[in-house]
Formats: structure tokens, sequence, C-alpha cells
């Protein structure tokens, strides 16, 4: 048997509402005893999973996809042993390093060397086992000027750093990586990708790799798990599943709203695509124009901020990236509402993502970028033609060329 991690018929159930009910005054009190108890002891539960069966084998690099809510989450922190299952088994064969949320198995008030040696003692090493590694963990993670400083004073980008390579470097057999990442800047992202392909690909570690960013997905993982409202929809290869999850899941999200954006630069609050009446709209007509409104809010002075903004076809090609001009960039520190246009008989019939960036240009670095936010569909409208061909043209641009006689 090769399978390092086994589970059986794994729910999560949570329960809805307060716990504990709220404080009544003493007149509150007195009045619910005269009340009918038609809803008393009604509860409400969800079950973020629902009889999940599953087996991956050593050394396998599995994504985890899908929609907010889906339960992928509650899947890493039930691994992790964060919390346990209603009701199933999980089996894991092997030490499990997790990276889960910013600071994740950290001490605030120890310094970074103390929590290095703190994360190893728990996976069971031993000292002399953790001094071998400590100097590419400082390398690696890029905080060595940091090290003897409590890590309750560092960034969240730092913190996520140091616990990266924490994780990566010790001893682990599984590790479980949530979408914490997306803390860090493009090119740290991009290293952490590669450490993981890494440490899997020459010391069999399995890797267990949540995240919305589908490239990110694409590049590292063989095999991916789709889940869509709890259930395991599908387990497969990797490109099957993200057509799967972008073709038939993952429609009609014509707006998105972040929560909990662990990010001290900038805060994406929303994104929405609407008509030329600001309503927000799903299927465009190739005559029309459509509008895109980015809310979000500035934590600094620093005016090098630039929004951009990402168009990909359902399989995953990129069609365009704009980037606002230099002298329409909002300046200082506040909450911004800004709109981009996409001019009408620009793009062909067929259904688009869009992504969402926010990048410093001087310093090149990428502050936060979610590649898949929202999506729109456009229709061709055929009796505008000026040609007697009816069936859809092959293409991304819907430009018409000017023609010569």
């Amino acid at each position: 048997m090769n399978s390092i991690i086994e589970v059986e018929h794994l729910t999560k159930i949570y329960r809805l509402g307060n716990l504990h009910g709220s404080y009544l005054t003493f007149r509150d009190s007195i009045t619910q005893l005269f009340k009918t108890k038609t809803n008393q002891g009604k509860k409400h539960y969800i079950k973020a999973l629902d009889d999940v069966n599953l087996s991956i084998d050593k050394g396998e690099k599995i994504g985890i996809i899908g929609k907010n809510g889906a339960g992928k989450s509650t899947f890493l922190k039930i691994l992790s042993r964060i919390t346990y299952p209603t009701q199933g088994s999980v089996i894991l064969r092997g030490r499990v390093a997790s990276l889960l949320e910013v600071g994740t198995g950290f001490h605030g008030e120890l310094t970074g060397r103390e929590n290095v040696y703190l994360n190893g003692a728990i996976l069971g090493m031993k000292r002399y086992e953790i001094n071998q590694k400590f100097d590419e963990i400082v390398d690696f993670s890029g905080v060595e000027k940091f090290i003897d400083t409590p890590v309750k004073h560092y960034s969240s980008g730092m913190q996520m750093r140091l616990a990266f390579a924490v994780s990566a470097f010790l001893d682990a057999d599984i590790l479980l990586v949530d979408e914490v990442l997306a803390v860090g800047d493009a090119e740290f992202q991009k290293k952490c990708l590669g450490k993981m392909d890494e440490i899997s690909n020459t010391q069999g570690r399995t890797i267990i790799f949540v995240s919305h960013n589908l490239n990110a997905i694409s590049n590292l993982c063989e095999k991916s798990i789709l889940l869509v409202n709890g259930h395991l929809d599908t387990f497969d290869a990797t490109n099957k599943v993200i057509d799967k999850y972008i073709n038939e899941i993952a429609h009609y999200d014509t707006s998105k709203f972040w929560n909990n954006i662990n990010n001290e630069v900038v805060r994406p609050i929303s994104f929405r695509i609407l008509d030329q009446e600001h309503n927000e709209k799903f299927t465009f007509t190739n005559d029309e124009d459509i509008y895109f409104e980015i809310v979000y809010e500035k934590f600094t002075d620093d005016d090098d901020l630039y929004p951009n903004i990402h168009i990909l076809t359902s399989n995953n090609q990129y069609v365009l990236t704009s980037i606002i001009d230099r002298d329409k960039v909002p300046k200082g520190k506040g909450v911004f509402k800004i709109y981009a246009k996409l001019e009408k008989n620009l793009l062909n019939q067929g259904l688009y993502y869009i992504g969402v960036a926010f990048t410093n240009l001087e310093k090149k670095k990428v502050e936060f970028f979610d590649n898949y936010c929202v999506n729109f569909e456009i229709e061709e409208i055929i009796e505008n033609r000026n040609y007697p061909f009816s069936y859809p043209l092959a293409g991304i641009i819907r430009r018409e060329l000017t023609w010569i006689v």
C-alpha cells in the first residue's frame, strides 16, 4: 500500500448562529417566558464537507480548487488536526507540516530563531537535525536581519516567508499549503512553488496545495481535486479538473468581495462587471461596452501602486493586460472606486475571466493578485454581419479588417 493519506466518508458539520445565545436583560428574560416555543430548539447546520472519499499516494502533488465556501480550507484544517471531523476518518502516514494562515504555529513572543526550533520539536526532530537545516531556512526566508526579533514585530509577509521556509525545510512527509502564499510578492511565490516542486520530486514529499490561482495549480500539480458545496466532484488530472471548474462550475460570477485580506499596502474590497447603466450583468452582446468597477483601500502614501486588469479565455489563454494610466493613479491613502471600460466589438463570442492585481511598478512588486475574480460572456448578433455566414467565427478578437478593392 503506497497511500500516505486515506480519507473515508469525511463529513464536517458546523452549527450556525450563536453557540450560547445573546445576553438578555432581566426584562427580556421575563418576556421570553411567555413567548411561544415554535422556533425554540430549532437548530441550523451546514455541511462544510459531505461524505468525501479519496486516497493520495506518497510523493503526489495535489491541487484543491473550488469556489469560496466549497470546503477547501475545512479539508486542510482536518488534515492538520486543527479541527476534527463530525463523521468519517482520515489516516495520515507521516509527519505533517501545514501553512494555513500567516503565523501558523508561531508564538508571537518568541524570536524567529526560537520559533524555528519550536516547530522542529513539534515535528519530532532532534536539535542537531534542526541545526543542520537552520541556515537553509533563514537564507530561504530572507529574514536573517530579524531572526532574533520576536515574530510579533514581523510584517505579515515576513511571517509567511519564515513559516514557509520552516515547513519546506524541516523533515515533514506531508506539506499542506493554503492560499496564504498570496500574501507574498510574485517573486517569492514563484520561489515557493519551485521549492515545493523540488522537495516533492527529490525527497518524495506529498504536497496538498489550495489556491484560487489556477496557473499556480496547473504548474505545480499533476492531479487536482474539485470541491463543490462540500462534495468531492472530481479527482483527476489537473488540466481536466481546471477545465471542468472554469466551464461548468465558476459561471455567472459577476462580482467578487474580499474579506480578511492580510496586506499592509492595499486591501481590495470588491470587483464588479457592469453595463453602461451600472447594473451587474453576465451576458453581453458584441456591440455593448463592458465596465469593470474596482473598489479598494490604500494604506500607504506610495503613489506607485497601479491597479491592473487581466482578461483570459475559458481555456486559460491570456487575452490582454491593462494597467491604469500614470496620471489617473489615485494618490495618497484612502478608499477608492475606479472604472475601466472594455470597448464594444473587440472580443469575439465566448466566455471570459477577469483577474485583478495591484502592482508597484517602481519596485517591480505585485502587492496583490487574484487571477479569476469574475467572468462574463459575449454573444454575437448574427443579423448585424455584412456577409451571409451564420456560424461562430474562430479567434479571440472581433475586429474586422478594412477591405480595399
